[in-house]
Formats: structure tokens, sequence, C-alpha cells
């Protein structure tokens, strides 16, 4: 079943294709804190990642995205990034799922909070 899934799927990790490409001509540069495994062409002109699990472009982290898209030449096993103290560790886009963020007020929230502020018109009140 798993083969059938890379085969037909490309959000599922990589898909066949992208593994024999990956085989043939990929060199492994180094994975992430989410298991992510990252390659490049062995002349360095191309650069992807293999997810570890679904395919999620938000799940990777800001120090190789930035070698992804050839912002810097280094990949951060190699020359790592420094961190400000005030910056949050990196944490995919929740936008779509149960953990999203909800303002106060809002009716995804457990317990939304009762509005007070107007009184809803209504036709009968002449």
């Amino acid at each position: 079943m798993k083969f059938l899934l890379r085969l037909l799927t490309w959000w599922n990790g990589q898909t066949l294709g992208t593994q024999l490409f990956t085989w043939r001509k990929g060199v492994r540069v180094g994975e992430d804190a989410q298991g992510n495994t990252f390659y490049q062409t062995k002349d360095g002109k191309r650069r992807w990642v293999i997810f570890n699990g679904e395919s999620e472009a938000s799940r990777v982290s800001p120090d190789w995205h930035g070698w992804l898209h050839f912002t810097w030449d280094e990949p951060p096993t190699k020359a790592a990034l420094k961190h400000k103290p005030w910056e949050k560790p990196h944490q995919e886009n929740l936008t779509g799922t149960s953990m999203a963020y909800a303002p106060a007020g809002s009716i995804r929230r457990a317990h939304p909070i009762e509005r007070q502020d107007y009184e809803a018109w209504s036709p009968d009140q002449g």
C-alpha cells in the first residue's frame, strides 16, 4: 500500500521519480529537527527537501529555507545562523487546524465571550 501511495501521491513524502532522481544525482546535505532531509546535486545547482511525513512547506525552518532558495551558500549544518534572544522557535503554519490562533470573541474558542456592546435591530420594533 505504501508503494502505491508513493507512486500516485506527492504529499506523502517523496514520489518514486523523486527517489530515483535523489538516488542518481543527489548528495545528502543534512537533516533538520523535524527529520526532513535536504539534498543538492553534485554541482550544487539544484537543492530540494524530502519531507518526513506530509509535504508542507511551512515545516521547513528559516535556516534551511534560506539555503534551499540560495540566500546563502553554506547549509545550517556547516554555518549555523545566529539567532536573537527574542526569536521564537520555528513553528509550522497552523491555519485550518484546531490549533490555529483564535482571538478573544471568536466563535471557534471553547468559551467565546458574550457581546453586550450593541443591541441588534429587529424590523418588528419600528
